[in-house]
């Protein structure tokens, strides 16, 4: 079994919807497919959230 030199395979990043946290003093965003509600609060601060694009790697 050869694991050349433990290099992975890159993992293909895409173009996802996100919901992010509106308050300043807040980081929190989540994948809209991780999502249960139609409009979610945010899990760390329950402010409320707005859809953004941000590019991460593909789930299956």
């Amino acid at each position: 079994m050869a694991y050349f030199n433990n290099k992975k395979e890159p993992v293909p990043e895409v173009e996802t919807t996100i919901w992010s946290c509106t308050s300043d003093s807040c980081s929190g965003w989540m994948r809209e497919s991780f999502s249960f509600e139609a409009e979610p609060s945010c899990p760390l601060c329950q402010s409320e959230m707005v859809k953004e694009e941000k590019v991460l790697p593909q789930i299956e």
